[in-house]
């Protein structure tokens, strides 16, 4: 069940680094030698991982283990103590990420309207607004919006804003793009119609998904690849494939091939839990 894993995986390496253990083939964002402790105590130590291009990546594990640490400490959000990380061999000054938070109600900017949200980083860069303006009906047409964007955040429905969010996150077309738990606060309807536009998006663009998930359905339902944590000091349990064809429809979650992976990962969790 395990995927091909650059070999310090099987034990962390302390001091890896690009050159004394390279990516895997048809990687994306190369970690090597990740540190991080709070407090004194140790969190990551000797943390080595390959994210493969153009893929959706979900990382899942034990409370408290630093899921949403290690994506921030990828993105640039949080510094690590010691390591690189690389986007195909590029730093991350030089990459175009986009993210999307937890909590949207404090990522939007409440005295603008959504679409000016959404235009936001386009405008930032310099982009002509005939070229804004373009791009933003793109997304709309991606998205098939049917609220209207002349209203401000604090109008919408918490489904609408974390869509806004979403559109705004692909608006400058990045290469690498986070998610911490983008479903949390989201209705079973809104939640389906998210997983399906992410697809899309993912499948138009071909953009490197990392995705952090407390939810075990959500995990491994957009996945290629989840990336299971230990308790800490974290290291990776397993990295499970899942290669079920898209796009996955709600359905797929009766497929026998999403219940084996599915159940495989619980299987791990659990281990992970009492050990």
């Amino acid at each position: 069940m395990k995927a091909d894993l650059p070999a310090a995986l099987g034990g962390p390496v302390p001091g890896s680094t690009v050159l004394t253990l390279p990516p895997a083939p048809g990687t994306h964002v190369t970690v090597r030698g990740l540190a991080k402790a709070f407090g004194g105590a140790p969190l990551y130590s000797g943390f080595d991982l390959d994210l493969p291009r153009g893929r959706i990546v979900s990382i899942f594990g034990p409370n408290g283990c630093g899921k949403s640490t290690l994506m921030n400490m990828i993105a640039g959000l949080m510094a690590p103590d010691a390591g690189e990380i690389l986007f195909d061999g590029k730093s991350l000054r030089d990459t175009r990420i986009g993210y999307v938070f937890q909590n949207y109600r404090d990522a939007l900017f409440p005295w603008i309207s959504a679409r000016d949200n959404i235009a936001y980083p386009l405008r930032r860069s310099g982009m002509k607004a005939a070229a804004v303006q373009a791009r933003v009906d793109e997304l709309v047409a991606l998205f098939e919006i049917r609220f209207d964007l002349a209203r401000y955040p604090y109008e919408l429905s918490g489904g609408q804003m974390q869509t806004v969010c979403i559109m705004r996150s692909l608006a400058t077309r990045p290469e690498v793009l986070f998610l911490d738990e983008p479903f949390s606060a989201l209705d079973f309807e809104m939640t389906l119609f998210i997983r399906a536009k992410l697809q899309e998006a993912q499948a138009a663009a071909g953009t490197t998904l990392v995705i952090v998930s407390h939810d075990l359905e959500d995990a491994v339902f957009l996945a290629d690849r989840i990336l299971l944590l230990t308790r800490r000091p974290t290291r990776i349990a397993e990295i499970v494939p899942f290669d079920l064809p898209r796009p996955r429809r709600p359905e797929a979650v009766a497929d026998p091939e999403f219940v084996r992976v599915k159940a495989h990962t619980l299987a791990v969790f659990r281990r992970e839990m009492s050990a």
